[in-house]
């Protein structure tokens, strides 16, 4: 199975059952409000991964209007159901992986929930391909599901969809940081539930290059 394709398969035809149900992004508020206090430039640049149909988008742009913000989602009708949501907003339509193709560098990057689709490999590269597009004082957020590593593996959704999900640990997460030279100055963890009433863990984290 290839991982990215299914994930784009899934993701396309669930998008507007995914608005529906995670439109309303207020768990996470508290930390949305830090990413954008300790962004004091105006207008400043901003590249949303996995944009999913906007809901963060939405709430960064009620915020800091002035954001120059980018989304960036690899499925087609999440991106359609961006624009929708936010016309002020660019998107476009990519793998997160190749952020480093990208001309522009930006004054934060938010990833939100992109992680679960990344290995730690990835994950560890994603970070320094994050730390090059920032610009001075930039800031990163990102957040992920938290379990041992090793408890990766296929899951199935509420729509009975499989998803090849990794999690991750914030002892080496944080550890990659580090070692590209971010500074943390935030974690968070906020306990939800699944559908199926499983326990989870949401791992959020925002650092400063």
């Amino acid at each position: 199975m290839d991982k990215t394709q299914n994930a784009i398969h899934v993701f396309n035809k669930n998008a507007k059952e995914y608005e529906l149900k995670f439109m309303a992004t207020d768990l996470y508020h508290e930390s949305f409000d830090l990413f954008c206090t300790k962004i004091t430039k105006k207008n400043a640049a901003i590249l949303e991964l996995a944009c999913g149909p906007g809901n963060v988008t939405r709430y960064l742009l009620q915020k800091r209007p002035d954001f120059k913000l980018l989304g960036v989602d690899l499925a087609p009708n999440m991106l359609a159901l961006a624009r929708i949501n936010n016309p002020e907003a660019e998107f476009l339509q990519m793998d997160c992986r190749e952020i480093g193709t990208i001309e522009k560098n930006f004054d934060g990057i938010i990833c939100g929930f992109y992680l679960p689709y990344l290995s730690q490999a990835e994950t560890n590269q994603f970070i320094a391909d994050a730390y090059k597009k920032l610009n001075a004082n930039g800031v990163l957020y990102i957040s992920t599901m938290e379990a041992d590593y090793d408890q990766s593996g296929i899951q199935t959704s509420t729509t009975g969809d499989q998803l090849y999900m990794y999690f991750h640990q914030a002892d080496y997460l944080i550890r990659f940081l580090l070692e590209h030279d971010f500074k943390t100055i935030d974690l968070q963890r906020k306990t939800t539930r699944t559908d199926t009433g499983a326990e989870t863990i949401d791992l959020l984290i925002i650092a400063t290059k």
